[in-house]
């Protein structure tokens, strides 16, 4: 082989290798562009998802909503129930103990400045004959005790074993029940028996007793050898005036 022809053998093998490598180097750049595009296929489904917001977007709303609608009715109720429970606890505190308290004490005063119903303890009954009017009895009423109070509206007076108690005078009813203060007392007037023999079934009494409304009983002692009563006994009221009483 001549000079000349090898060096044209090495010139076209360094040629094809050139070749070679300029094939190559497109190859490695092809792969390259095709990876490069894959990038914008691949990233397209990212793409594509911010593209596509009602999808993505209503779940993710969804939770949100969900999220938030748990978190604001959670913290609502939970606020609510705290605010509600604080109300009424406060509410009824306030209202409960200040309204208790008033009425307790409003009550309180109130009794206190209403005067209890006489009892026989705390009440002396005393019985005397009067000349005028005829067959009568006066009885007093006093006040023993230290606190002022109410007589019943009239003495049930029972004389000796008396099944029943005689009737009541409605003239002399007043106008309210009649209260003595301490010390004070009160007047009530018995027709004994009728000043014309009109009445009838008369006998000597020798005891007189008068119940309380409490359940309590008063002995009376009667003028030395008793009384005569017969079906015209009748009492009056109770009266704040000694000649009311001896009036009927």
């Amino acid at each position: 082989m001549s000079t000349r022809t090898a060096r044209r053998t090495r010139l076209f093998a360094a040629t094809t290798v050139a070749l070679a490598a300029l094939s190559l180097t497109a190859c490695e750049s092809g792969d390259g562009s095709d990876t490069g595009a894959a990038a914008p296929s691949s990233s397209a489904p990212a793409s594509g998802s911010s593209e596509q917001p009602p999808a993505g977007g209503k779940e993710s709303g969804n939770a949100t909503e969900a999220n938030g609608s748990k978190g604001t009715n959670g913290s609502a109720g939970a606020s609510g129930a705290k605010d509600s429970s604080g109300a009424d606890s406060s509410g009824s505190g306030s209202s409960g103990s200040s309204g208790s308290a008033g009425k307790s004490t409003g009550g309180t005063d109130d009794d206190s400045d209403l005067p209890g119903k006489c009892s026989a303890t705390d009440v002396k009954i005393t019985a005397t004959k009067v000349s005028r009017p005829l067959n009568h009895l006066l009885l007093t009423a006093t006040n023993t005790g230290s606190k002022t109070c109410m007589l019943p509206p009239y003495p049930a007076a029972r004389f000796g074993e008396a099944q029943s108690v005689p009737p009541v005078a409605q003239a002399t009813k007043p106008q309210s029940l009649t209260g003595v203060e301490p010390g004070k007392s009160g007047y009530a007037g018995v027709l004994l028996s009728s000043g014309d023999g009109s009445g009838e079934n008369g006998y000597e009494a020798k005891t007189l007793t008068i119940p309380f409304e409490d359940g309590s009983i008063a002995t009376v002692t009667l003028p030395a050898g008793g009384v005569y009563v017969d079906t015209a006994l009748t009492v009056t009221y109770w009266q704040t005036d000694m000649d009311a009483a001896l009036a009927h």
